[in-house]
């Protein structure tokens, strides 16, 4: 069994189902997971392991604005 499983792109590329059944806004899930990484940047005593954390910050960051931007388009094509 393959542990790096590759989401079909019907599927959202986080779980969005919390525990106690609320559902996580797909940005906001990225935006924190942008900002635990950089807390754990912050923390590295190692600066390449910090590099990596930092760009990891920067990747969900990116990921939650590209959702951002397609809400918005979708959002915008509705009222047109």
């Amino acid at each position: 069994m393959n542990p790096r499983r590759s989401w079909p792109s019907s599927q959202p590329a986080v779980p969005l189902d919390c525990p106690d059944g609320a559902m996580v806004k797909e940005t906001k899930f990225f935006r924190k997971q942008a900002d635990k990484a950089e807390r754990m940047a912050r923390s590295a005593s190692d600066e390449q392991i910090a590099g990596s954390f930092l760009n990891m910050a920067r990747g969900y960051r990116a990921q939650a604005e590209v959702l951002k931007t397609e809400k918005k388009a979708k959002k915008k094509r509705r009222q047109a």
